[in-house]
Order: structure tokens, then C-alpha cells, then sequence
């Protein structure tokens, strides 16, 4: 058994543990009292700060992780909302506070380099931060989590079986067309059901969204945003040219997939329950039989990249770090939580044994190598990395990982087709990408309207990015209401296109890994360890790799992974 205990305390007491605000805002006070003479000092306090939040972001992290792995349960939606409703407005003030000291205080300036970008962040939230706004977030945080409720009820039954829509989704890949279509309209339809429900939590999000915006003295809330997510290394103006970029570059490649596929199915007509079967017309790729085969192949897979990668994944399962089976009640989705006080990450997926299934897997995968490389930092301001960073961390792994795809697929034929669809999706992703980004963006720049009248903006957006190679005749609802199936616009909202970019980084990283697999290891852990202590570009650059999405850019990358798909 391998297991980490956390670090010793020095600021909390070994045993703490707290009921009601009171018990916690002495350390607060005590914080916001102390005297800070000296540079000295000042990492000493620095050091204490991060030691409360990462006590506080852990406890809120384990509330999370089990009110989403049972979404039934009163008790565990009631110890979130306790944090959310009594904790965190009181956290505020005294954050906004605590950044308002370390900036004034005259040896800040003697901070070393790699507090550089922690100090931006601080001047950012003090900029931004209005008291008034302190209840509205915990509105949108109470919202915001019945998407994941509404979600993990939709269930549909099949053959007297009542499925999950991730394990009604593995159907999709069966070879019997008609099974494809009539899981895809049962899907659909459920998802309908709710789309009513789902349309007025959206309006009630944006409104409140928009007040938070207001309030900050922003003209909206996507520039509110923009400035929240620090992101200081990109504009919109940015988000849209790669938007043009990728409809220049990508669409065109992606509708030449989809004529081949068509001609290879012998259709007349491509509709969207033919996207994920195997072209081949062989039964759907089954890379693991249960979640347990998964975490073991994965730590053996690892273990050939690293041995500390593989290491990693087994202190996780030793120390059960891990819930990655899908079943009824359980929030959709899936994803890496950082818990920064032990430095042992947490993976939450809703696995059913598919091929998507394994790439979800090494994706979190890459997260949890990455909190690893980044938890003897010294305060978790620095182990905080900008989505840009820590997507590429995860999208390089699934790039990375086929090379032990073997594990998993010992028929080669299997193994040769499971590569050409993790290709084939690296850059048929890309388009997607853009919709879901500019559709929030139109969300929150435009003025009030009503929900036809989004639906109708959100048509117009897919049709700008499609191949108009899918038929969706008879589907028209569906594909009208499809944004409802993307939990970020939701739940993270703007949090997409860090996915974009990092996919071209990931795919640039990838290539340098099969040009000098030593060289390539070696740029990916050492652009981890970096946590948020450089800019994003010169993240990327000790990555070996560019932070850019030029035309001539992309289009080097596609050829690439073209070539790559050939071989």
C-alpha cells in the first residue's frame, strides 16, 4: 500500500476541524492582525495563508467529490451547501483583505520572480472584487449544481434495462444501425425532457452572471470573465480569430473524415448515429472489461513512460482516490480534483468500457501527474496553473499514452484503429470547440433575449461550422437544444477554449515526443513543475512548444496529425 499523509500543520492545529464560520475566522483575524516586518515574514505569512486555503479548498474539494458520486443524497448536498452558503461568503471579505496586505506590504517587491504572476492574480481579484457581489456567487454556485442533479436523473431503458446516457452512449458505437438509431432518439428525447427545465436554470445563470459583471463595473459579464480567469496572455479579439482560424484550417479536413466515412458505410445519407461507429463495420472497441482492469493498465502503462507516472496512479488507488464507474444518481462527467493540502489528487469519471472511456482516463491522468509535479511548490497560489496549462498537461498524456495502447488492444487491427480515432478526434474536436466558445459569447455580450431567440443564435453558430455533411433532418428539436448537453456553459462557463489551444500545444508536444521520446518526457514533466509561476507562453516554451494559432500554424499541426493518421 502506498500512502502519503499530509504535511504537518504549523498554522492550524493538527486536529482541526470546524461546524460554523466563528471556529474559523479567528485564523482569518489572526492572519489580518499579524505584523509583517521583514521579507522574511512576509514568506512566513505567506506560507500560513496558503496552509488555511488549502485546508479550506480540500474540505470544499471532498464535499464536491461526494455530492456529485451520489447526487441522492440529502446529507451530502447539505454539507456542500453549508460551505457554499455559510463558509465561503464569509471567506471573501477577508480574502479580498488578505490580498489588499500583501500587495501594500513594502518587501513584496523583494518577492522572488516566481511570485510574479501570483502578485498579477492579486492586484486582478482586488480590482474586480465588490462586497455586493459576495451573495450573487453563492446564488450561482447553488444553481449552477443542479445541472449535474437534472443530468444524473436522465435515464434510458432499453431492452428492460434502465441505462445512464454514458452507458446508453457506448450503443453508439455498435456495428447495427438501427440499435444506433434508436438509442440516439432515446437519448434525445430524454434530454428534451428536461430542456424546459434546463432553459430557465440557464436565464436564471445569466442573470445572475450578468448583476456579478455589473457590479464589477463591466459593460458584461464576458469581460468580467476574461479578466477573473487572469487572462492576461489572450484577448476575445483572439478567441475569434482562432474561431476563423480553425473554420479556415480544420472544417475543410473534417468534412473530407466524414465523406470518407459515409462512402465507407455505403450511405446515402450521414446522420449523427453514424459519427462514432467504426467505419471498418467491427464491433465497438472494448480497451477493459471493468474500472479496476482500467486503473491497472493504466499504472503499468504509465510505468513505461515513468516509473513516477506510474507511481502516482497507484498511490491514488492505494489511498482510493478514484470513483469511475457510471451508474444512476451520479453527476455527469469527469475530472482530476487538485486537493492541495495532501497533494493527492482525486479522479471522478463515469466509465462503462468504451474507448472513450480509456482516453478520459489517461486525460485525468495527465491532471493528477501534474498536481503531483506541482505540491512541494511552496504556497498553492503557484500550484494553481491557468486551464491553458494544466489542459495541456492532460491532452499531451492522450497524444502520449498511445504509445501503450498495446496493453489494452492486443489485436492489432484494433490497435491501428483506436490510433486512427484519437487522431481522427484531435482535430475533429476543434470545431466543436469553437461553437460551445462562441456561443458563450454571444451569451453574455448581447443584450436580453429570449430563449428562441438563443436557440436560434445557437443554430446559426453550428451551421457556420458545419460540414453540411450530417443530416439532421427529423432532429431539428435535438440539435436546437444540443448546447444543454455541455456542462461548462453551465456549470464553468468560457472554460472551452483553453481546450483548443492546448490541443494544438498538445499535438506540438506529441510530435517532439516521436522525434526524441527522452527529450519530449523530459519538456512535458519540466513545463508541469512550472506550476503558475510563469506566464503562459513561457510555460509552453519549456514545453518545447509555442503558444500561438496562426493559420500556417494549425494548418503544420493538421498535416501532421495527417501524416500521422496515414502511417
Amino acid at each position: 500500500m502506498k500512502i502519503i499523509k499530509r504535511p504537518n500543520r504549523c498554522f492550524l492545529p493538527e486536529d482541526f476541524s470546524f461546524t460554523t464560520w466563528k471556529e474559523l475566522e479567528i485564523f482569518f483575524q489572526k492572519l489580518l492582525d499579524r505584523e509583517i516586518a521583514s521579507l522574511k515574514e512576509l514568506k512566513q505569512f505567506l506560507q500560513d495563508r496558503s496552509e488555511l486555503e488549502s485546508f479550506l479548498e480540500e474540505n470544499f474539494a471532498w464535499r464536491y467529490i461526494k455530492m456529485n458520486c451520489d447526487t441522492k443524497s440529502v446529507e451530502k448536498k447539505e454539507s456542500f451547501l453549508f460551505f457554499v452558503q455559510e463558509i465561503q461568503p464569509n471567506i471573501s471579505p477577508f480574502s479580498d483583505k488578505l490580498n489588499k496586505k500583501i500587495v501594500q506590504n513594502k518587501f513584496t517587491s523583494k518577492l522572488p520572480d516566481s511570485y510574479k504572476i501570483f502578485l498579477r492574480k492579486l492586484e486582478t481579484s482586488i480590482e474586480i472584487f465588490r462586497e455586493k457581489n459576495v451573495p450573487l456567487f453563492t446564488e450561482i454556485e447553488e444553481e449552477s449544481q443542479k445541472y449535474g442533479v437534472i443530468s444524473s436523473q436522465m435515464m434510458i431503458e432499453h431492452e428492460g434495462e434502465k441505462l445512464t446516457i454514458q452507458q446508453a452512449g457506448k450503443f453508439l458505437e455498435s456495428p447495427d444501425r438501427q440499435l444506433r438509431e434508436t438509442i440516439y432518439r432515446a437519448m434525445s428525447d430524454r434530454r428534451l425532457e428536461e430542456k424546459e427545465k434546463l432553459d430557465n436554470l440557464m436565464d436564471r445563470l445569466i442573470y445572475l452572471r450578468d448583476q456579478v459583471a455589473y457590479n464589477a463595473d463591466f459593460e458584461n459579464f464576458r469581460d468580467y470573465k476574461f479578466k477573473k480567469l487572469n487572462r492576461f496572455d489572450y484577448t476575445p479579439k483572439d478567441c475569434e480569430i482562432f474561431h476563423e482560424t480553425v473554420k479556415q484550417e480544420i472544417l475543410p479536413l473534417l468534412k473530407k473524415f466524414q465523406q470518407h466515412r459515409k462512402e465507407v458505410l455505403e450511405l446515402d445519407m450521414l446522420r449523427p448515429w453514424d459519427l462514432s461507429v467504426d467505419i471498418s463495420g467491427k464491433a465497438e472497441l472494448k480497451p477493459f472489461t471493468n474500472s479496476k482492469e482500467l486503473v491497472k493498465k493504466t499504472i503499468k502503462g504509465f510505468s513505461n513512460l515513468d516509473p513516477n507516472f506510474g507511481e502516482y496512479i497507484e498511490i491514488m488507488r492505494d489511498m482510493r482516490h478514484f470513483d469511475l464507474d457510471s451508474r444512476k444518481g451520479k453527476a455527469p462527467g469527469g475530472f482530476n480534483y487538485p486537493l492541495y493540502e495532501i497533494g493527492v489528487p482525486f479522479i471522478f469519471m463515469n466509465a462503462v468500457g468504451t474507448h472513450r472511456d480509456l482516453e478520459t482516463m489517461v486525460h485525468e491522468g495527465g491532471h493528477a501527474i501534474h498536481s503531483f509535479l506541482t505540491k512541494d511548490l511552496e504556497i498553492s497560489d503557484l500550484k494553481s496553473t491557468p486551464s491553458e496549462v494544466a489542459e495541456l498537461a492532460s491532452q499531451s498524456m492522450e497524444l502520449i499514452s498511445m504509445d501503450f495502447w498495446d496493453l489494452f488492444y492486443t489485436n492489432q487491427a484494433d490497435l491501428k484503429r483506436a490510433k486512427q480515432q484519437k487522431l481522427e478526434t484531435s482535430l475533429s474536436i476543434l470545431p466543436w470547440i469553437c461553437v460551445v466558445d462562441k456561443f458563450q459569447h454571444w451569451l453574455y455580450v448581447n443584450p436580453k433575449y429570449t430563449s428562441v431567440e438563443r436557440q436560434k443564435e445557437w443554430m446559426a453558430i453550428v451551421e457556420e461550422f458545419s460540414t453540411q455533411e450530417v443530416d439532421y433532418i427529423g432532429l431539428e428539436e435535438a440539435l436546437a437544444y444540443k448546447w444543454q448537453s455541455q456542462l461548462h456553459i453551465f456549470e464553468v462557463p468560457f472554460y472551452y477554449i483553453e481546450y483548443g489551444f492546448s490541443q494544438l500545444g498538445s499535438i506540438a508536444l506529441w510530435k517532439n515526443f516521436l522525434e526524441n521520446r527522452k527529450k519530449g518526457l523530459k519538456h512535458y514533466k519540466n513545463f508541469m513543475r512550472l506550476g503558475s509561476t510563469k506566464s503562459i507562453p513561457e510555460i509552453y516554451q519549456a514545453a518545447g512548444i509555442s503558444f500561438k494559432f496562426s493559420a500556417s500554424y494549425v494548418r503544420e499541426l493538421a498535416e501532421f496529425v495527417l501524416e500521422q493518421y496515414e502511417r
